[in-house]
């Protein structure tokens, strides 16, 4: 939107060498239209990093992956109608390397990090925008706190929102980048894992809003405790809007303590069981894995709401939303009508109902609070229960003690089986065991809780089709673990 290739050169600091397009794209009725040579003053269609989503008219990124180097794909991309490629290496550099002919390339900007220009174009397009953004980061429950709040601002605005995971320093200035002029609100989910990030990413989106889930034990590799994950959450603020309103999570002990925020006051949400929550839930009033039915106590006065999506912990990021949504203009009917119509998020708290099973598919990321909230919501069902848990990442060196925190969980949550898969939930398994052993002995019956371990998901799986009886029919399944363990194929076996 109103973003030249000349904007880009000047954000990015770059040489810029402009060639002629017509050779490569022919004519075409984009940015371009039908001109022989590209301007500095040609408007550009849209970025990207990846050759296969390109559009006519846009930037390609070519960067040094892993595995692909990027700019063996330039000339691909201006054969598709790309007015501007932004690369780290020379025609003859690349040419020299891989064989691509030189004389191949359309128009390109030589910087020394493509990466980096990236983000310095995401940040000089969102000082243009005058929409407001709202960024959202925290320990736990981003993406789902994303899709209430995107899900209620949607009843009154035209919403961009985070797609996917899209939420570090590559997938944020893509996000930015998204916005079009028809966008009224834009919803940001930030993430990060070590100090620094966050203010890079701050400074990028400059959120005009700023919401924070909790402060949990993630990422403790980095950022070693509760009070470090504080200091590089809140990092948020750096680059805020100077009129920006800050909508915190009341029930958090670590975020009750920021009261204000450049001499504004924080709007906190909660349950109602500390003071100064703006806004709060009560009432709650469960309906299983379906959902449940609350009372959202707002200034203006208490409002019935449903939430579709089941555990307290949804109740409480629609209260997140009503806050949000109050700052941005919403009425109460709004709020609720768009609260009713929140679906899950694949991978999130998908509940999936299966000919055989009842599937709770949250296997997109796992710490030992998100894995707690999900065995709450396990325990909800009426049915058989079996908890599929696999390894947490990132935990620093109390992994194997938060792990084992975890089986004890499992244990006094009434699961009837439970499977700890992978090399660092052997810790999950042997607490578990000595759990289930403690209840028997002081209860002086027998337990009827299945405890398994299996070393990796291989594993799992050969047992689950070895086993039947593990797995009965009309069971509820909970499949939850760090995104690595790539669980995922757990709850494509179930589904087959």
């Amino acid at each position: 939107m109103n973003l030249t290739i000349g904007e880009i050169a000047k954000a990015c600091a770059g040489k810029l060498v402009l060639q002629d397009v017509k050779k490569y794209a022919g004519d075409f009725d984009g940015a371009v239209g039908a001109s022989a040579a590209v301007s500095e003053k040609t408007f550009v269609d849209g970025v990207a990093l990846d050759s296969r989503i390109v559009t006519e008219g846009g930037v390609f990124v070519a960067t040094v992956g892993e595995r692909v180097d990027g700019h063996k794909f330039i000339p691909q991309v201006f054969g598709k109608g790309v007015v501007l490629a932004i690369t780290e290496k020379t025609p003859e550099q690349v040419e020299q390397e891989s064989g691509v002919l030189a004389e191949e390339w359309g128009s390109y900007l030589l910087v020394e990090d493509s990466f980096r220009a990236l983000k310095d174009i995401a940040e000089y397009y969102r000082s243009k925008l005058t929409i407001p953004v709202v960024g959202i980061t925290g320990s736990v429950g981003k993406t789902s706190t994303k899709e209430f709040i995107a899900g209620v601002l949607a009843e009154k605005y035209n919403v961009l929102k985070t797609e996917g995971n899209f939420n570090n320093e590559v997938g944020v200035p893509l996000t930015l980048l998204r916005i079009r002029d028809e966008h009224e609100v834009a919803v940001v989910e930030m993430g990060i894992s070590d100090f620094g990030e966050m203010h890079r990413l701050s400074k990028m989106a400059r959120p005009n809003v700023c919401v924070i889930t909790n402060i949990g034990q993630c990422h403790l590799e980095n950022l070693k405790s509760r009070e470090g994950i504080l200091k590089a959450k809140t990092e948020i603020f750096d680059f805020m809007a100077e009129n920006g309103e800050v909508c915190l999570n009341g029930e958090d002990d670590m975020l009750i303590t920021v009261k204000a925020v450049n001499g504004k006051a924080t709007h906190f949400f909660g349950f109602g069981n500390a003071e100064n929550q703006e806004i709060y839930v009560t009432d709650i009033v469960s309906k299983g894995l379906w959902g449940s039915d609350a009372m959202l106590q707002m200034p203006e006065g208490a409002l019935p709401v449903q939430i579709t999506l089941p555990g307290k912990h949804m109740v409480l990021n629609g209260a997140a939303a009503a806050c949000v949504a109050r700052i941005l203009g919403l009425d109460g009917e709004h709020i609720q009508v768009g609260l009713s119509k929140i679906q899950p998020v694949g991978g999130r708290n998908n509940l999936l109902r299966l000919d055989k099973y009842t599937v709770i598919d949250d296997c997109y990321n796992a710490n030992p609070v998100s894995m707690e909230a999900a065995l709450d919501l396990l325990a909800m069902a009426d049915t058989y229960k079996v908890a599929i848990l696999g390894d947490m990442f990132e935990l620093g060196e109390n992994s194997n003690a938060l792990h084992a925190g975890v089986g004890t969980y499992a244990v006094n949550s009434a699961v009837d089986c439970i499977f700890c898969v992978g090399e660092n939930s052997r810790h999950m398994y042997e607490a578990a065991v000595e759990a289930a052993e403690e209840m028997v002995a002081a209860s002086g019956g027998e337990t009827k809780q299945k405890i398994n371990y299996c070393a990796d998901r291989e594993t799992l799986l050969t047992m689950l089709t070895e086993q039947t009886e593990l797995l009965p029919k009309g069971c509820t399944v909970l499949v939850k673990a760090s995104h690595g363990m790539h669980f995922e194929e757990v709850v494509e076996y179930l589904k087959k």
